[in-house]
């Protein structure tokens, strides 16, 4: 039987290390001769061709669009990661237009993907000039996510760490769904030395912040 690929969503604030962990998993796991591909975030491609913020019946071709060429992915490669998924939109709809109609679908879409990452908010925010609001938004987006996540009962890692460390974390998180991956190479096995997940319920930002802390804090061996 042949195997399905493996589906990588990567949700998380604005200026939160997405787009650049997308493309850093990718070419490790292509390292590991993985057929990989990433799929860019429609919603930023479509508001720097628009040039402007989509209205309110534009959001829901724009999740849809995302989620199709996850799809279309899905039917060529062996693992994809989706650089934000269509419940980012469905969040930012809900805060710009207290339109709340396309969570169903993105949750219902959240379900199949096999491995959920969040970034964590431990990166400086960098404006863009186009998309992102501030760094006032970041955490009450993350609260959305998170709520959103838990009400659908869909389970997720949240990674920390500046450069080879936060890769090292999403390969940690990752590496158990890649049949065969073998021995991992220096950055997995860093991972699996400094990255403890201690409580697989608890969502809170501060406390995931705190591990992050010590374990930043503690001598390598």
């Amino acid at each position: 039987m042949e195997t399905p690929p493996l589906k990588i969503a990567l949700l998380g604030a604005e200026s939160t290390g997405k787009t650049q962990l997308s493309a850093d998993l990718a070419a490790w796991l292509r390292g590991q001769g993985r057929s990989v591909t990433v799929v860019p975030e429609v919603l930023r491609e479509w508001c720097m061709r628009e040039g402007r913020t989509p209205r309110p019946e534009e959001q829901m071709p724009i999740a849809e669009e995302q989620e199709r060429r996850v799809d279309e992915a899905a039917s060529e490669a062996d693992i994809v990661i989706s650089d934000t998924t269509s419940l980012m939109v469905a969040i930012y709809s809900a805060m710009l237009f207290e339109d709340g109609t396309l969570y169903q679908f993105a949750l219902a879409r959240q379900r199949e993907y096999n491995v959920t990452l969040l970034t964590g908010l431990d990166l400086p925010w960098v404006a863009d000039g186009l998309q992102r609001d501030g760094p006032h938004v970041r955490e009450p987006v993350d609260a959305l996510v998170r709520s959103a996540l838990a009400r659908a009962d869909v389970g997720f890692r949240t990674v920390y760490g500046r450069g080879e460390e936060r890769l090292a974390n999403a390969v940690a998180a990752v590496a158990p769904w890649v049949p065969g991956l073998g021995s991992p190479d220096a950055v997995a096995s860093k991972a699996a030395r400094a990255w403890v997940w201690t409580c697989d319920k608890c969502s809170d930002p501060e406390c995931e912040h705190r591990l992050f802390t010590s374990l930043a804090a503690r001598p390598q061996s």
